[in-house]
């Protein structure tokens, strides 16, 4: 689950980790008020979606006036930025956070995720910060300092201190540094963090250590004991077919191709859209409809592939292990009488009772192509979608 720069800057500031002073607003109304409450005659406007590359989308705005604010602030809200993370159609913009001008003299890209490489929680850190990171580390990845935490151990103050060496930190702003990645590290360990990031984080004249911008991404599965950070949730943000699928237990995205995917196993689909590229089709979607599959999920998945407007076919990839195949059978029969598909449809069924499944649908009257064999069937969706 992602959530938004304010809320994780809340985040920062209860683990001891400066920010800017900030005023979270949602009317152009209230953008003079929060410029005389910041003080100061040099503003940033910052639009709140759950997207990267907001500067580069033109939704990080540098303001030298009252006036100024307000006219960003009003050609922002209620608009759809589109950045270089987000698809065509873009993120809504709902709030803007408004944010006193710095003195900034470095800055800096400090962050946590998961190495699954190394099995370990790893700081990355760099002197490079800034809206081209992604192109520092894709082409001069030396300049990346990584620091691997044993999961069992902690994150000492000694460790930070090597770090801030690193990034060439003077002492009054080692100290701060310091303080800034143990309250990360806290975050990070403490709720369940798939990734944080502060980028920038910059120094500015004044000697201080602030995090300009802020990035958490928390482990969905986990989110079970937070609800602190549940409440934190803004669907305005999730793409609605997402949304849906998540309230099935359905894993779910929506992709720009024209064959529609069923499968049960995150690495089997993964493998089934492969097999679809590799022959020439393109996915519409990748769906994991999980391990107990039931008749209502499946109806449900099949309405939210129809749903998709460039689908001209569908592919099920089912392997019975858990479930059995001649039960997977029924509810795709069921789904397709209570959805009323006329899409062309292979199903592709292996695993527990697999030839008592294929031997229901063929047997169903229902326009449904059976294969036992993942190749041929992804060969033969591909021709009919065509």
């Amino acid at each position: 689950m992602h959530i938004h720069e304010y809320q994780a800057k809340t985040l920062f500031k209860k683990n001891n980790i400066q920010t800017p002073n900030g005023i979270l607003i949602d009317a152009t109304a209230q953008a003079s008020d929060a410029c005389n409450t910041l003080g100061g005659d040099i503003w940033v406007v910052k639009a709140q979606v759950h997207a990267g590359g907001r500067g580069k989308g033109g939704g990080v705005i540098l303001c030298h006036s009252v006036a100024e604010v307000e006219n960003t602030c009003d050609k922002l809200l209620g608009t759809q930025l589109i950045t270089p993370q987000t698809d065509a159609k873009g993120l809504p913009v709902n709030q803007l956070l408004i944010e006193a001008g710095q003195n900034i003299e470095r800055e800096l890209y400090l962050g946590l995720l998961i190495d699954r490489q190394t099995q370990k929680i790893t700081v990355l850190a760099s002197t490079e910060g800034g809206m081209d990171i992604e192109k520092v580390a894709s082409e001069t990845p030396d300049k990346i300092i990584k620091f691997g935490i044993d999961p069992l151990g902690v994150l000492s103050t000694k460790d930070c201190a090597e770090i801030a060496k690193k990034l060439e930190l003077n002492t009054a702003l080692t100290k701060q540094f310091n303080t800034a990645l143990l309250g990360l590290y806290n975050i990070f360990t403490q709720k369940d963090v798939s990734l944080i990031e502060i980028n920038p984080l910059i120094t500015t004249a004044e000697n201080t250590l602030l995090a300009l911008d802020g990035k958490i991404d928390f482990d969905d599965n986990a989110l079970y004991r937070h609800e602190d950070i549940l409440a934190m949730r803004d669907i305005s943000q999730e793409d609605e077919k997402e949304m849906t699928a998540s309230e099935w237990q359905l894993n779910y995205i929506s992709l720009d191709g024209t064959i529609g995917c069923m499968v049960n196993g995150a690495g089997l689909a993964m493998a089934t859209m492969d097999l679809i590229e590799h022959h020439g089709g393109s996915p519409a979607n990748f769906l994991d409809v999980g391990g107990g599959t039931t008749a209502q999920r499946v109806a449900k998945a099949f309405e939210l592939i129809q749903s998709e407007v460039n689908v001209k076919g569908i592919l099920v990839n089912i392997f019975g292990g858990i479930v059995r195949c001649d039960l997977i059978a029924e509810g795709i029969l069921q789904a397709i009488e209570k959805v009323g598909l006329n899409l062309p449809i292979v199903v592709r069924l292996e695993g527990t009772n697999a030839a008592a499944g294929l031997k229901l649908l063929d047997e169903s009257g229902v326009n449904i192509h059976t294969e036992a064999d993942l190749t041929k069937a992804a060969i033969k969706i591909v021709a009919l979608s065509k």
